[in-house]
């Protein structure tokens, strides 16, 4: 294999419609696909030997931890930092998110799922910065548990993959869902835990999921997003209850 064929999907703003453009650049072993784009980036000439605009993307760390490389190549979202053009069909289909308005080319703008964090309160609060002394006692698989769900990156493939996620729609989406289960954990953030359930409770929430799975399979950090969100399934009916015997 002496090149390697791609075929990028590129709009060149945001109200601009997308076209397909197509690139041919030299094989180079144990390459992937953010090398390869750099490598067109270097000399955009397409393969049909005209010079165009530079095909544009987001990267930062290049080693499947900060989640900006989200993309859908060959039909299937994923970081292009860890997508080997060894182990891909040819020619190389490269597509931006489909569940988020397209900033330019490859990238998207995701601030939905960032404003889904926001509502959920998917942080700590504090009412200072004093020493509090020791705080509880936490058990190994409680601490197993609470790491993995940290991993999330927000990098979006669970979201592209929901399809109960859309571009008009207003569900939070499992990234959002299994942050509360995260929150809710933490013997500090557990002090908001009512107001997170509250928001799963009320249109976009824990309701909107249709337990496709489809989140879980594609999450490049093995997050177990379909138990996240049984568990706040869970903690959503215990409060649903609660509030309605306390009612009467």
């Amino acid at each position: 294999m002496d090149t390697i064929s791609f075929r990028i999907k590129r709009q060149d703003t945001p109200e601009g419609g997308p076209y397909w453009e197509e690139f041919v650049i030299p094989y180079q072993k144990n390459s992937n696909v953010i090398s390869c784009l750099m490598d067109i980036q270097k000399n955009p000439v397409n393969a049909k030997g005209r010079e165009v605009a530079p095909v544009v993307w987001e990267s930062n760390c290049l080693e499947e931890v900060c989640g900006t490389c989200t993309m859908r190549v060959n039909g299937q979202v994923r970081q292009a930092c860890s997508a080997l053009i060894d182990r891909l069909e040819q020619p190389i289909v490269v597509e931006p998110m489909s569940k988020f308005p397209v900033v330019r080319d490859l990238i998207v703008d995701r601030t939905r799922m960032f404003d889904a964090l926001k509502q959920v309160q998917a942080w700590v609060p504090v009412d200072g910065y004093y020493d509090l002394g020791p705080g509880e006692r936490i058990s190994p698989n409680h601490q197993q548990i609470a790491y993995k769900l940290s991993e999330c990156m927000t990098c979006g493939c669970c979201v592209e993959a929901c399809p109960q996620y859309a571009k008009d729609g207003d569900f939070l989406g499992p990234a959002a869902v299994s942050q509360v289960r995260l929150f809710n954990m933490h013997p500090t953030g557990k002090n908001i835990a009512e107001e997170r359930i509250d928001v799963l409770t009320q249109k976009g929430g824990i309701t909107s999921c249709g337990n496709a799975q489809n989140c879980v399979e594609v999450c490049p950090k093995g997050i177990p997003l379909t138990e996240s969100i049984a568990e706040m399934g869970r903690q959503v009916s215990q409060r649903f209850w609660k509030t309605l015997f306390r009612a009467a």
